[in-house]
C-alpha cells in the first residue's frame, strides 16, 4: 500500500491529523519524508492545510476548529447553530489555548478565531452539524461569550435570548464570570 493511501485510510474519516501523527503511522519514514510527503498531498489538492503541522482530508470550515482543541464554536456561529437567526456566519472558533486571534482561512473561506481564558471555557455542548459531531457554546454561555467580546446584542435578539434562556442555568453561569460581564448580561435579560 502507498503512503497516501495509508494516510487516507488511516486518517481520511477524522476531521483533522497532525504532522506528528503521520510520523507514527510512518514509522520507518524519515522526519523530511514525511514533511514532503504533506507538501505533495497539499499541491495535489487532496488535503489541506488549517494551520501550522495540522491539516485534514475535508475541505469544511467546520473541521477548523479541531485545530485548536479544546475549543468551541460560539458567538455568531452559535447563534446560527441555534437558529436565534438566519443569517451566515463565519465559524467562530473559541479556544482556551494560547494562539494568534483574529481572522484566518480556510477552505476558500474564512473562520475567526477568539481566545477565551481558562476559567470561562465552560457551557458548551455537542451538536451534530455536517455530519460532525462539533461543540457549541449553549444558548445561555453564547450571550455571555457575545457580551465577553462586545459583540452587539440588539433588541430582536436580545428577545429571542430571553424566550430561550433557563433562569437557572443563567444564574450559575453569571457566577463564574467577571463583574462586567455578569453586570451586562443581567441588564440585557433585565429589560424584557
Amino acid at each position: 500500500m502507498t503512503y497516501p493511501k495509508k494516510l487516507q485510510e488511516a486518517f481520511g474519516k477524522q476531521p483533522v491529523f497532525t504532522l506528528a501523527d503521520v510520523r507514527r503511522l510512518l514509522p520507518k519514514a524519515s522526519a523530511g519524508y514525511a514533511r514532503l510527503l504533506l507538501h505533495n498531498l497539499l499541491k495535489a489538492g487532496k488535503i489541506f492545510r488549517i494551520s501550522r503541522g495540522i491539516y485534514s482530508f475535508h475541505d469544511e470550515a467546520l473541521v477548523a476548529g479541531f485545530a485548536f482543541r479544546p475549543f468551541y464554536y460560539g458567538c455568531q456561529d452559535a447563534l446560527s447553530l441555534h437558529g436565534l437567526w438566519e443569517q451566515e456566519t463565519n465559524p467562530v472558533v473559541i479556544t482556551a489555548r494560547k494562539v494568534r486571534a483574529g481572522m484566518r482561512k480556510f477552505a476558500g473561506g474564512n473562520y475567526v478565531v477568539r481566545r477565551i481564558e481558562r476559567r470561562m471555557f465552560f457551557g458548551y455542548e455537542m451538536m451534530k452539524c455536517a455530519g460532525w459531531w462539533v461543540p457549541v457554546s449553549d444558548v445561555e454561555k453564547t450571550l455571555i461569550d457575545m457580551v465577553h467580546f462586545r459583540q452587539h446584542v440588539g433588541e430582536e435578539l436580545g428577545a429571542e435570548f430571553e424566550s430561550r434562556i433557563e433562569r437557572k442555568k443563567m444564574r450559575g453561569y453569571l457566577k463564574r464570570c467577571p463583574d462586567r460581564v455578569a453586570r451586562k448580561v443581567g441588564k440585557i435579560i433585565a429589560k424584557r
